[in-house]
Protein backbone atom coordinates (compact mmCIF):
# COMPACT_ATOMS: atom_id res chain seq x y z
CA UNK A 1 0.00 0.00 0.00
CA UNK A 2 1.12 3.57 -0.77
CA UNK A 3 0.35 6.51 0.76
CA UNK A 4 1.18 8.51 -2.38
CA UNK A 5 -2.33 10.07 -2.54
CA UNK A 6 -1.92 10.89 -6.46
CA UNK A 7 -1.69 6.82 -7.11
CA UNK A 8 -4.45 5.27 -8.46
CA UNK A 9 -4.20 2.31 -5.27
CA UNK A 10 -3.67 4.87 -2.53
CA UNK A 11 -6.14 4.72 0.20
CA UNK A 12 -6.07 8.49 0.72
CA UNK A 13 -7.75 8.42 -2.74
CA UNK A 14 -10.07 5.81 -1.98
CA UNK A 15 -11.31 8.25 0.91
CA UNK A 16 -11.32 11.56 -0.95
CA UNK A 17 -13.46 9.90 -3.76
CA UNK A 18 -16.18 9.19 -0.89
CA UNK A 19 -16.08 12.39 0.46
CA UNK A 20 -16.09 14.38 -2.88
CA UNK A 21 -19.66 13.38 -3.73
CA UNK A 22 -21.33 16.47 -2.09
CA UNK A 23 -24.54 13.67 -1.31
CA UNK A 24 -22.02 10.81 0.54
CA UNK A 25 -21.49 13.03 3.47
CA UNK A 26 -24.68 14.98 3.86
CA UNK A 27 -26.64 11.42 4.18
CA UNK A 28 -23.96 10.10 6.02
CA UNK A 29 -23.96 12.71 8.58
CA UNK A 30 -28.19 12.69 8.09
CA UNK A 31 -28.00 9.23 9.45
CA UNK A 32 -26.25 9.87 12.70
CA UNK A 33 -28.83 9.73 15.21
CA UNK A 34 -30.15 6.54 14.22
CA UNK A 35 -31.61 4.74 11.76
CA UNK A 36 -33.92 6.39 8.43
CA UNK A 37 -36.65 5.28 6.14
CA UNK A 38 -35.63 6.94 2.91
CA UNK A 39 -38.72 9.23 3.28
CA UNK A 40 -37.45 10.88 6.24
CA UNK A 41 -33.70 10.98 4.56
CA UNK A 42 -35.37 13.28 2.21
CA UNK A 43 -37.53 15.57 4.82
CA UNK A 44 -34.06 15.72 6.67
CA UNK A 45 -31.77 16.35 4.04
CA UNK A 46 -33.90 18.42 1.61
CA UNK A 47 -32.64 19.20 -1.83
CA UNK A 48 -32.41 15.88 -2.51
CA UNK A 49 -34.24 13.82 -5.03
CA UNK A 50 -35.68 10.56 -4.69
CA UNK A 51 -33.87 8.97 -7.67
CA UNK A 52 -29.99 10.43 -6.06
CA UNK A 53 -30.58 9.16 -2.62
CA UNK A 54 -31.00 5.83 -3.56
CA UNK A 55 -28.27 6.32 -5.88
CA UNK A 56 -26.21 7.23 -2.96
CA UNK A 57 -27.75 5.04 -0.53
CA UNK A 58 -26.85 1.88 -2.99
CA UNK A 59 -23.19 3.71 -3.13
CA UNK A 60 -22.86 4.23 0.86
CA UNK A 61 -23.73 0.69 1.26
CA UNK A 62 -21.38 -1.12 -1.71
CA UNK A 63 -18.95 0.96 -0.07
CA UNK A 64 -19.69 -0.51 3.81
CA UNK A 65 -20.81 2.67 5.26
CA UNK A 66 -24.32 1.87 5.26
CA UNK A 67 -26.59 -1.05 6.34
CA UNK A 68 -30.04 -1.94 4.90
CA UNK A 69 -32.40 -3.35 6.31
CA UNK A 70 -36.26 -4.65 5.71
CA UNK A 71 -38.37 -3.32 8.90
CA UNK A 72 -41.68 -5.19 7.59
CA UNK A 73 -42.35 -8.03 5.76
CA UNK A 74 -45.06 -6.26 4.01
CA UNK A 75 -45.35 -5.58 0.30
CA UNK A 76 -43.43 -3.36 -1.05
CA UNK A 77 -41.15 -4.09 1.95
CA UNK A 78 -40.24 -1.20 4.30
CA UNK A 79 -36.82 -0.26 4.59
CA UNK A 80 -34.32 1.95 6.59
CA UNK A 81 -30.63 2.33 6.36
CA UNK A 82 -28.41 2.67 9.10
CA UNK A 83 -24.35 3.47 9.18
CA UNK A 84 -22.04 0.91 10.13
CA UNK A 85 -19.49 0.80 12.31
CA UNK A 86 -17.68 1.79 9.32
CA UNK A 87 -19.72 4.77 8.44
CA UNK A 88 -19.69 5.99 12.16
CA UNK A 89 -15.91 6.37 11.41
CA UNK A 90 -16.27 8.95 8.84
CA UNK A 91 -18.71 11.38 11.10
CA UNK A 92 -15.68 12.93 12.91
CA UNK A 93 -13.75 13.84 9.19
CA UNK A 94 -17.26 15.02 8.35
CA UNK A 95 -17.78 16.89 11.35
CA UNK A 96 -14.28 18.70 10.65
CA UNK A 97 -14.52 19.39 7.57
CA UNK A 98 -18.49 20.87 8.67
CA UNK A 99 -16.61 23.49 11.20
CA UNK A 100 -14.03 24.53 8.69
CA UNK A 101 -16.44 25.95 6.30
CA UNK A 102 -18.25 27.43 8.91
CA UNK A 103 -15.39 29.08 9.74
CA UNK A 104 -13.81 29.90 6.42
CA UNK A 105 -17.05 29.75 4.00
CA UNK A 106 -17.20 33.35 4.28
CA UNK A 107 -13.83 33.35 3.01
CA UNK A 108 -14.12 30.95 -0.01
CA UNK A 109 -17.50 32.77 -1.21
CA UNK A 110 -15.43 35.98 -0.84
CA UNK A 111 -12.90 35.02 -3.01
CA UNK A 112 -15.16 33.43 -5.74
CA UNK A 113 -16.69 36.59 -5.75
CA UNK A 114 -13.38 38.22 -6.47
CA UNK A 115 -12.54 35.96 -9.05
CA UNK A 116 -16.14 36.31 -10.89
CA UNK A 117 -16.37 40.12 -10.62
CA UNK A 118 -13.31 40.56 -13.41
CA UNK A 119 -14.71 38.02 -15.98
CA UNK A 120 -18.09 39.47 -15.16
CA UNK A 121 -16.77 43.45 -15.93
CA UNK A 122 -15.11 42.46 -19.25
CA UNK A 123 -18.22 40.57 -20.41
CA UNK A 124 -20.01 43.51 -20.15
CA UNK A 125 -17.33 45.72 -21.54
CA UNK A 126 -17.77 43.35 -24.62
CA UNK A 127 -21.58 43.33 -25.13
CA UNK A 128 -21.64 47.10 -24.31
CA UNK A 129 -19.05 48.55 -27.20
CA UNK A 130 -20.74 49.18 -30.71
Amino acid sequence: MTTDAFLADCRARLAFDLLSNTWNAVVLWALRDGPRRPVELRERIGGISSKVLTETLRRLQFNGLVARRATHAAAPPRVEYELTDLGRTLLAPIDAIGAWAFEHGDEVMAAQEAESAPATRSAVRRVSRP
